[in-house]
């Protein structure tokens, strides 16, 4: 956990979240500025900075966020849905901790959101 990072501070719990679903190694939680009807933010609950830091390692926590995901879209009856994971400043990431944006709910056109 990092001290500093705000996802590893709401997995301890220091701020409030819309959670959806949570196990051992994930945590999923509504974003707060939605860009589909379902947007859901699904992290690993250990720190792992961004996808570039997935490893032979740790490649079992990013396995983990894909079958919540699978889970959370057949719970939210997602016939259709969009995982984004951005990656670094340049590919638009703004929290450094691995996380997958789960977007559904319309139609979603051939624009990345």
């Amino acid at each position: 956990m990092s001290t500093e990072c705000i996802f590893c501070k709401i997995i301890a719990g220091e701020i409030p979240s819309d959670k959806v679903y949570e196990d051992e190694q994930v945590l999923a939680f509504r974003d707060i500025a939605p860009q589909a009807p379902v947007h859901i933010l699904v992290i690993p609950k250990a720190h792992i900075a961004s996808a570039a830091e997935v490893s032979a390692e740790n490649a079992d926590l990013a396995a983990a966020c894909f079958v919540a995901i699978s889970r959370i879209a057949r719970e939210h009856g997602l016939d259709g849905f969009r995982v984004i994971s951005n990656c670094g400043v340049e590919g638009g990431q703004t929290v450094f901790h691995l996380h997958f944006h789960l977007l559904g709910g319309r139609r979603l056109g051939a624009n990345l959101l």
